[in-house]
Order: C-alpha cells, then sequence, then structure tokens
C-alpha cells in the first residue's frame, strides 16, 4: 500500500490515518493481537521545513509496524510517546534512523511494559512539540544546559549549593520527585517556566539540575535559564526514564520517590517502593492514579484501593449517583450538561520535599 502523501491520507480506505474505533474496539483489538509490545518515548529538536509531509510520511511507516500512541509533530522537531509489538523494534529503530536528524536519537524504553499503553495511533501537527508559551526567536534554544548522568545527578544532587527543580506539573510530582526537589505548583509547562524563573531568582549562582520524565522539557527550560543569566544550569540526561534504567544497570543509589506519571493508558510506573502522595478521598498513604470512571467527567484523582471501591472509582457523590442512571438518561444529560472538572490538589509553591 503507497501512501498519498499530496492528499493527505491513505489510498486503501481502510486505513484512514484518523482511527475511529471505540475504546472498547481497540482493547479488543489489541488483546486479540496477543503479541508483546515494548513502550518507549524519544524526542529531538531540529528544523523541519514541512511537518505535514513528515506526519503523513511517519503514519506510512508506523501504522504497518503496528505502532501505536501519540506523536507531535512541529517546525522545532518531534516529541514521542507509542508502543510497538517487541519484535519490530529493530524495524522501528530503521524507519527513525533513516530520517537524517533522527540518526542516534536515544528511545527512551519504559521503566514498566503494559502492551495497553497506547490503544491507537495519533500522529499530530502543532506549533510546538510542547506548548511553552516562549518566544524561541529571543534565544538560542540549542544552548541548553549541561547533560548529566545518573551518577553526576546524585553527586551534584547532595552538594550544598545545588537546587534540583521539577519540571513537571505539579500533579505529576505529586506522585513521584527526587529528595530535595523543588516542586512548582503549576499546572502547565508554559506556567511552570516563568514560575521557576521566578523561584531561582535567589539562587543564580548556584547549580541549577533541571529534570522531567524523558528530558524534552529541560531542554528547552535550560536554554532559557541560560538566557536569562543563570550559568550553572544542569539537566539529567534522559529525565527519569533513563535515570532508573542507569540506576539498576549500574547499582546506584535510587534517590526517586514514588511512582512516574506517564501520559498513557498506564499513568504512573513504579520506581520505588516509597508512596510520597496522599489519596484524595480519604487521605491515606497512597500513589493509584486514576480517571473518575464516570467519562462525562475523566478528571485525574489519587484513589486508594479502598474508596475505590467505596466510590464505584468515581471521583465525586455526583458523579457515583450520574453512574446509577440508565444508559439512556445519561447520554440525555451528558448532551445538556458540562461536567465541571476537577484537578489534583496543588502543593504549595516552591513546596520542598523531605530529603
Amino acid at each position: 500500500m503507497v501512501p498519498n502523501l499530496r492528499r493527505g491520507y491513505f489510498c486503501d480506505v481502510e486505513h484512514p490515518l484518523h482511527n475511529r474505533l471505540n475504546r472498547a474496539s481497540l482493547v479488543d483489538r489489541l488483546d486479540q493481537d496477543g503479541r508483546e509490545r515494548t513502550t518507549l518515548s524519544f524526542y529531538r529538536y531540529a528544523t523541519v521545513d514541512n511537518p505535514k509531509f513528515l506526519r503523513d510520511h511517519l503514519f506510512s511507516q508506523w501504522q504497518p509496524l503496528g505502532v501505536l500512541g501519540r506523536i507531535y509533530v512541529s517546525g522545532e522537531g518531534i516529541n514521542a510517546q507509542l508502543s510497538l509489538p517487541s519484535e519490530c523494534l529493530d524495524a522501528f529503530r530503521t524507519s527513525v534512523e533513516a530520517i537524517d536528524w533522527l540518526k542516534g536519537v536515544r528511545l527512551n524504553i519504559a521503566i514498566e511494559g503494559d502492551n495497553r499503553s497506547f490503544l491507537k495511533l495519533i500522529i499530530k501537527v502543532r506549533d510546538k512539540i510542547v506548548a511553552d508559551g516562549l518566544n524561541d526567536d529571543t534565544f538560542d534554544v540549542t544552548n541548553c544546559g549541561q547533560h548529566v548522568s545518573a551518577e553526576e545527578f546524585n553527586s551534584l544532587s547532595e552538594h550544598p549549593e545545588t537546587v534540583v527543580v521539577d519540571m513537571r506539573n505539579h500533579y505529576e510530582s505529586e506522585v513521584g520527585h527526587f529528595k530535595g526537589a523543588i516542586l512548582p505548583a503549576s499546572e502547565t509547562f508554559r506556567d511552570e517556566i516563568q514560575e521557576v524563573e521566578s523561584l531561582l531568582s535567589d539562587s543564580r549562582d548556584k547549580n541549577i539540575v533541571l529534570y522531567c520524565t524523558g528530558g524534552i522539557r529541560c531542554e528547552k527550560a535550560s536554554a532559557y535559564l541560560k538566557h536569562k543569566g543563570f550559568p550553572n544550569v544542569h539537566q539529567l540526561e534522559g529525565g527519569i526514564i533513563q535515570y532508573v534504567k542507569q540506576v539498576q544497570e549500574k547499582g546506584l543509589d535510587n534517590r526517586f520517590r514514588g511512582v512516574n506519571f506517564v501520559f498513557d493508558e498506564r499513568l504512573a510506573e513504579r520506581v520505588s517502593d516509597e508512596v510520597v502522595a496522599e489519596c484524595h478521598h480519604c487521605g491515606s498513604a497512597s500513589d493509584a492514579v486514576t480517571n473518575c470512571s464516570n467519562t462525562a467527567c475523566n478528571v485525574l484523582m489519587i484513589q486508594c484501593p479502598v474508596c475505590a471501591e467505596k466510590m464505584e472509582g468515581t471521583c465525586s457523590s455526583e458523579c457515583q449517583d450520574f453512574l446509577s442512571l440508565p444508559a439512556e438518561e445519561q447520554r440525555t444529560q451528558r448532551a445538556g450538561k458540562r461536567t465541571k472538572n476537577r484537578t489534583f490538589r496543588k502543593p504549595d509553591a516552591a513546596s520542598q520535599a523531605e530529603r
């Protein structure tokens, strides 16, 4: 089957660029396939002249391999989170390496595998591969911070003149973070960059060490901080995912506490046995991240097993009552009512994790 790159869809109508199957059908299709899958992520900042052409090309290469995931392409590069049959990993790597500016890109293999981490293939063209709100024309985005390994990170983080900053959203750091890290209260990366600059105003000459899930947010944030006059900016190479891999391979001290939040069906992957978060209902120790079972709400929350059973997986009595309604009544109410969205409880600004 040959992709029609000019028109932006496949000539075979059975394989459109947009998958319209419902979730139950997607899960059933995965289960019937039965092959073990590898979950991974990668990114690279680069100048892309024709992002739409790239999108269609990637779809034509990856759809036949069984790739599922969420991939963003733009004029500044690519940000990919996906899964694929493990037996196709070499072929996938070859397809990536065939693109000149992606040669040698690091594929971050997930800490924990799950055959249902992604259910469909989505490749979107965006203005930016990560929404940061920055004007890239005002600074050199390639002049990023010094990359450090897990061993170097551990050494730096124990130095009294080092400030470790979590560059993820507050609901990510709530369930897992590095010991001693500053945990900003922002809900978006766009807001967090500005918050972090303010929080570090009195630490300008200290060693600044940034970290995030796979490294992409730190690339831009570290370049921005250097542009704003912070001379000693570092970033954890490969983020939390590579840190855990290196810790396991080299027998290093694991300074990460809790679980690593991920943006796929898994929601979190276990890094340490420590539980640093609390159930949003009863306050007991828990880092079980889930969405409200009322799909009209779907709010993200932390819910312990006891409360999950008691609340039937919902976030509130309102949602629980809604699920008790007949299916037809639920559809009627969803059509005429918009459920307000609640989020993780925000920590105090610049909250400091226990060392």
